[in-house]
Order: C-alpha cells, then structure tokens, then sequence
C-alpha cells in the first residue's frame, strides 16, 4: 500500500518504538495496530527463498543428521564386512600345570616276547609343566555366506538412503505448506488493512450523520462493529503470521527465534503457476514406495542367506609354533623345546543347525508379499490422492475466480453506497450490511486460497514432484 493512497484518506504514518502505526489525522483513534514485517516496513528485511529455507532445513535440522549418521554406520558395517575375505591370523600362547598326569593302559606282550601275548603296562604320560605357543592363519576360500552378508548390508544402505529421503521429503512438505501459509498471510495482511481503513472511514461517514443527529445510534454500531471486526481480522493475521515465521524458523533449525524479521520472496507465488500435468505417481521418485522396494528385495536375499547355510564351507589353516614338556618350573629350560607346525585344508559341511530353516525361509516369503502388498497400497493411495488433489484445484480455481469477481463488484458498491450515504441516498443499515457481507465473503475467499495452495502442494507430494521446490 503506498503512502499516497494512505495520504487520499487523510491517514498519516506515526513510528513509535520502532512500531508502524497509521492514524486519521486529527484524531487519536488507531486505524492499524503494530504492523511487524509487512508492506510499508522501516527497515529492510533479509529475504529468504523456498529453496534456501527447503535446503536449511537438511542442512540444520538434527533428525536429518541423525538420519546421515546412520547411513554412515551401514557404510562402515558393509565396509568392515569385506574384512571377511582376509585372512585370519591369531597368536596363540598357553602354560599349563599338570599336577595329575594321564595313565594309558599299553599292551607291552605286543612289543615283548618276554612277556605273555596279552601282557598290559600302566604308563603315564606327559610332564608336570607344560606350555605352547604359536600363530594360527585361517584363509577362507570359500564361504558364501559373507557376499550375502555385504548383499544385505549393501540393501540395507538404500533403505537408510530411501528412509532417509523420506524425511527430507516430509521436513520440505511441511516447509513448503508454512512458506506459503506465510506468503498468503502477508496478502491477508494488506487486505485486512485496506478492510479497517474503509471500515473506518465508513464508521467516521456514519459518526458524523449521527453528530448531525441524521443517524439512530445503531446504525453507528453496527459500523463500529464492522470496523472492530476487521481490526481483529488484522491483528489476529499480524499474529499468525509471526507464529508461521517462527515454525518456519524451527523448520529450517534456527534456534534464534528473535531472527523471525525477515521477508519471503515476493515472486514466489508468481513463479510456480499452479498448474498440474497429470502425472501419475513415479515409484523411483518417491522415498516411501522406494523403501518398500527395496524392504522386499532385502527379505529375498535373506531367503539366499538362510539357503547357504547348508552349503560347505572351505578355508585353508596352518600353525606353525612349538611346545615345551618339562617337571620342573622353567620356560626357558634346553632341550625341552620342540617345534610344531601344520599346512592343511580344513572343510565344513553342516548337517544339523538347532534351527528351522525352511521355517525362516517361510518367513521371509510371507515378509516380502507383504512389502509388495504394501508398495501396491501405497502407489494406489498417491495415485488417488494425486488425480484427487488435481480435481480440487480444479474445482477451487473456479470459486476463486467467482469470489474475485464478486470482490471487486462488492468493493465497487460499498464505494458508491458510502457516497450515497454522504448525500443522503441510502441508508446506514444498508452500507452495514454490505460491510458485512464483504467481511464474510473475504473470509471464504482467503479459506479457498489457502485450499488452492494446499491441493497443490499435495499434488506435487503425491506425484513425486515435491523436488521441484529445492532442485
């Protein structure tokens, strides 16, 4: 609104404490509260887009980085998996004491003559002390169940990817809705204002016939109620639009909250036309159904899993150490060492598991339907909610376009009436009347704005065009 249109009415701009007041000169009744970030500021504002206030909110927001953190532990837990294939070397040492030692029963007839053929010998065997020590290496050749593992960690990454997504998806639709609920807040805004300046002067017009004693002092009221309404209307959109600034601030993980001083881009509501093309829902653009996807590849290689862990297993082993036998206390004694070592191929073929496994196969079966299941859910649900959300706009553009229509007409006869008025061609009651039906078709006109805005973005969201905003 400029000063000009302002000055046509005899409203004069008054600062005070740094607040912008509009007063009818000559008279101390305030036409406008405190008008905070709005169109006739005393100061400039930092201005922040859609995009800046989409890509703060990833950037600031601490469940967006606790979402980035998690994925950076199933790269390091799929990363540590392909440790699996080294070879496994471990450094082996024991000291033992023997204060009972093992007796064999030897059939010494077999070795003597001299004895009887069945002739046996209690023997016993080993040392008091012993100790060993040595390195073991165990090189896997094959075992296929550690590429399945990395399969799996690798699919658990794009669930962190696409789960993540989500919730960028989401934080930049809930962004997107505050953005616009802010932008149609500062339209309402001047509306309201221009709503309380012609209130007024219609209550000064009917104030003063009444002065004139032309005029039943109810009629005076119902002007007076008419202009205390939209006097509310105003303030009640300065407040809401400071509380969006704010939410929007704690969207975008702000913590200052006293930075809610700032401006919007004023050309956003021209840049994007509103227009739908109809698209259906792309699974590959939308986190949640990507997710679902790949939940039910990930049950698949799970069955894989279980099905190798009735396959053999091949590694080769060695050792290569030494042993000390002694009856005395003393690691270092000669000649009680003897070196030990091996190279051999060692093969695992399991028979029993103490678990079913065609039961969790079973199981993993069930789970992967149920992802498709719920993947052919949801694509229906965006999909209705997609050609839904389009019908909606559709049907709110013409209303809108109606309600416009009948704005400027509404407009253009409270103008003459109240010209009337002053020549005494109609009555108060009537220009009363019609204040009051603006008021009310005003309020319908903002509902469906805001409607129109919200259909969109829904559109957008479930179309899997929501990118469009921050790319």
């Amino acid at each position: 609104m400029s000063i000009n249109y302002l000055s046509k009415y005899r409203i004069k701009k008054v600062i005070y404490n740094g607040m912008i007041y509009l007063r009818l000169r000559g008279s101390s009744f305030i036409v406008l509260a405190i008008l905070v970030l709005m169109s006739v500021p005393i100061k400039s504002q930092n201005v922040l887009t859609l995009n800046q206030a989409i890509n703060n909110g990833f950037s600031n927001r601490k469940n967006i980085q606790a979402g980035k953190s998690d994925l950076l532990i199933r790269k390091l837990q799929t990363e540590a998996l392909y440790k699996k294939y080294w070879p496994q070397v471990s450094v082996e040492y024991t000291y033992l004491y023997n204060p009972i030692l093992q007796t064999s029963i030897l059939p010494i007839g077999m070795f003597n003559p001299a004895y009887p053929a069945d002739a046996t010998m209690s023997l016993k065997f080993g040392t008091t002390w012993s100790q060993t020590a040595g390195a073991t290496v165990i090189q896997p050749l094959m075992d296929l169940s550690i590429p399945r593992r990395i399969d799996e960690s690798k699919l658990q990454e794009r669930i962190t990817v696409a789960s993540q997504a989500q919730s960028e998806y989401e934080l930049a639709f809930t962004i997107a809705q505050t953005y616009v609920e802010i932008s149609l807040q500062e339209s309402k805004i001047k509306s309201a204002i221009a709503d309380t300046i012609r209130t007024f002067i219609s209550y000064k017009l009917l104030n003063n016939k009444l002065i004139e004693k032309r005029l039943l002092k109810s009629d005076l009221n119902k002007s007076l109620i008419n202009h205390n309404n939209a006097v509310q209307l105003l303030m009640d959109a300065l407040s809401e639009l400071i509380e969006d600034k704010v939410y929007l601030l704690f969207l975008t993980g702000e913590t200052a909250i006293e930075k809610s001083d700032f401006g919007i881009d004023t050309g956003f509501i021209k840049q994007y036309n509103l227009s739908v093309s109809g698209i259906l829902p792309d699974p590959e653009s939308i986190p949640e159904l990507q997710q679902l996807d790949f939940q039910a590849q990930l049950t698949g290689i799970q069955v894989k899993s279980e099905k190798a862990k009735h396959m053999p297993t091949l590694s080769m082993k060695g050792f290569i150490g030494a042993n000390q036998y002694t009856n005395n206390f003393n690691p270092i004694e000669t000649n009680t060492w003897f070196g030990f070592s091996y190279v051999g191929i060692d093969l695992k073929y399991p028979i029993f598991f103490g678990e079913n496994i065609l039961k969790n196969i079973q199981v993993l079966q069930l789970q992967s339907t149920q992802y498709n299941q719920q993947k052919e859910d949801k694509s229906a649900l965006y999909a209705k909610d997609a050609y839904t959300s389009k019908l909606k706009m559709e049907r709110v553009m013409s209303q809108l376009k109606t309600m416009e229509e009948n704005l400027a007409l509404s407009i253009e006869s409270i103008d003459i009436t109240q010209a009337r008025v002053t020549e005494g061609q109609e009555s108060a009651s009537t220009l009363n009347l019609d204040e009051a039906d603006l008021q009310s078709l005003k309020a319908d006109y903002e509902i469906n704005k805001k409607q129109l805005w919200d259909n969109w973005l829904n559109y957008l969201k479930a179309s899997g065009q929501l990118n469009i905003l921050w790319k």
